[in-house]
């Protein structure tokens, strides 16, 4: 059914039509009687209505997702809605983007313009002819006026307003033209917007966050004479006959049964106004939760460089869906999981309407922990998205060695193997393909080693590395696997303890390097002294050839700095 055909009722309750013969009880008594605000115990119709001006970014996705939760966790309705109405700012793929990153974070909604539904059509732009019978509705009544003001009028008084330092409103010229007049202009082919008539005293309505929210009346003590004669009669027509956002807005919600409405706080301002047109239209209003804005660290509002640019970014970085979502929904909700680390279906399962006041700070770093555990859990898992972490790394590899000046260490039929061999040592520390790669490129190629910090023993180091140098070429290459490494270090780690324990009687020789000296050499041979994966399992991914190479480099330029040490010194 098409909504311009839909009849304007007033309903006692609150219920979307599919699920209204479950209870008779208004979904606003309910959030009363809810003081810890859990959800509502009947099905919930949400939704999340973008406009194509923009790209999806952190912010909009955290919208879409309170109103996804919200719905599945009490088995009803999300609704995707497309508020296409500013045709000036549209841009061409923002639509289409929208469509494919909501699919790709596993936001899957019920009813929208590409699947339609019951409460169709599901575009703004395709509803012009409802939005105009309702202003005309707000005008009969009283509730709005036509204004004929010019664009260049309105501009003067914006600017002589900003000039005394008070808000850019409107001064009501037009609000007292009878009604005969203004249809008279307007028949007449004058150009015109329509303005709603906000009262002085706005609604006061419940908000989930912030509880009983209302505007009283302004007085003259508590007003300018310059702001006493300004009013926030918001635009509902435009002269192209088309909505804003705040007359679209109403009459979507109610026709399409919406009945929770979480959006962020930055509309709180513009809601009394759209809980007049309810009451105007005798229409019973949606419930409304406002969440805070998003933040960077320093409380200062988010950059691109701070994650908030389009959600498309973060996926060619390679940031898991699954880890951005769950990211996501930690902004302004509060839980009691004992834990951070929640999957889509679990925050179904455990979502409620407890959010926090105030804005949120969005720290790239709790995103990267997120990273690290889901990389863990694909690993573990060996599922699609292990497979699918090893092809984004290989073409990272791939891209990588291309720009070293120097060829890799293995031929190119190898790389996938190597690259799923370093994944599984080291998922722990998978942050995005690319600083993964940079983290363990010593696997791939021969980097330059990092200024080894030279001590008191280092001439003593040269027994030592020719013990390491033996015992692991008697290692033969069918048995080089990290089983037959662990027994050769472990022999290795028994002689080098043994040489550095006292005989009987004698004094400890402070000069014998000790264990951990040997292994940060072997570490600064391997991996040229970066952090990296425990040195047995390194040794076993780098392989037999390359591993006893390095070491013997390293040896010889370990024995180079102890002559230049020593030539100094004299």
């Amino acid at each position: 059914m098409q909504a311009s055909g839909r009849r304007i009722i007033k309903r006692k309750t609150w219920v979307c039509c599919r699920c209204r013969s479950l209870s008779t009880t208004s979904i606003a008594n309910l959030a009363e009687r809810r003081p810890n605000q859990k959800l509502p115990a009947i099905p919930a119709r949400t939704r999340f209505a973008p406009s194509p001006t923009g790209y999806l970014h952190l912010g909009s996705l955290r919208t879409a997702l309170f109103n996804f939760l919200t719905a599945k966790a009490t088995g009803g309705q999300f609704i995707l809605r497309v508020e296409d109405t500013d045709k000036k700012r549209t841009v061409e793929d923002a639509e289409s983007r929208l469509y494919q990153d909501l699919k790709w974070a596993g936001l899957q909604w019920d009813e929208g313009p590409d699947i339609g539904g019951p409460y169709g059509p599901y575009k703004q732009s395709e509803r012009t002819s409802l939005y105009q019978e309702h202003a005309q509705k707000l005008l009969e009544s009283g509730h709005a006026y036509r204004c004929f003001c010019s664009a260049e009028r309105l501009n003067s008084l914006a600017m002589e307003r900003t000039k005394q330092g008070l808000p850019i409103d409107y001064d009501r010229t037009c609000a007292n033209i009878s009604s005969e007049e203004a249809d008279e202009r307007s028949a007449k082919g004058e150009p015109y917007i329509i303005r709603l008539k906000v009262p002085n005293v706005a609604p006061i309505y419940n908000d989930l966050v912030y509880g009983t929210v209302g505007q009283q009346k302004k007085t003259k003590e508590s007003r300018s004479l310059h702001a006493q004669s300004s009013y926030e009669d918001p635009v509902l027509i435009k002269t192209d006959g088309l909505p804003t956002y705040h007359l679209a807005n109403v009459v979507d919600d109610h026709y399409m049964d919406i009945t929770h409405v979480i959006r962020a706080v930055e509309w709180m301002p513009s809601t009394p106004k759209h809980m007049f047109m309810y009451h105007a239209f005798n229409w019973e209003p949606p419930i409304y939760a406002h969440v805070g804005l998003l933040q960077d660290p320093t409380r200062q509002k988010l950059s691109k460089r701070d994650l908030s640019s389009d959600i498309r970014e973060l996926e060619r970085e390679g940031i898991f869906p699954e880890a951005l979502v769950n990211y996501v929904a930690l902004f302004g909700w509060s839980h009691r999981l004992g834990t951070d680390f929640i999957s889509l279906q679990d925050l179904v399962n455990n979502f409620d309407l407890k959010f926090t006041k105030g804005n949120t700070i969005a720290s790239p770093t709790k995103l990267f922990h997120l990273q690290r555990r889901y990389a863990e859990k694909y690993v573990s898992e060996r599922g699609k998205e292990y497979d699918s972490m090893i092809e984004r790394l290989e073409e990272e590899a791939e891209q990588y060695l291309k720009e070293r000046p120097g060829p890799p260490i293995y031929p190119n039929s190898e790389l996938k193997a190597r690259v799923a061999a370093v994944l599984r040592v080291d998922a722990v520390n998978y942050t995005t393909p690319k600083k993964f790669l940079e983290r363990n490129s010593y696997f791939f190629c021969n980097e330059p080693r990092n200024k080894w910090s030279t001590g008191s023993n280092d001439h003593q180091l040269k027994d030592a590395i020719g013990l390491l140098s033996s015992n692991f070429k008697a290692v033969t290459p069918e048995q080089w696997d990290e089983e037959s490494l662990k027994h050769v270090f472990d022999r290795i780690a028994d002689e080098i303890l043994v040489r550095g324990s006292p005989e009987e009687g004698s004094q400890i020789d402070r000069g014998n390097p000790g264990l951990s000296t040997v292994q940060n050499f072997l570490r600064w041979a391997l991996c040229g002294g970066r952090p990296g994966p425990r040195l047995i399992s390194t040794m076993a991914i780098l392989g037999r050839e390359v591993s006893l190479q390095r070491i013997e480099d390293a040896a010889s330029s370990l024995e180079a700095l102890s002559v230049e040490v020593k030539d100094d010194s004299a």
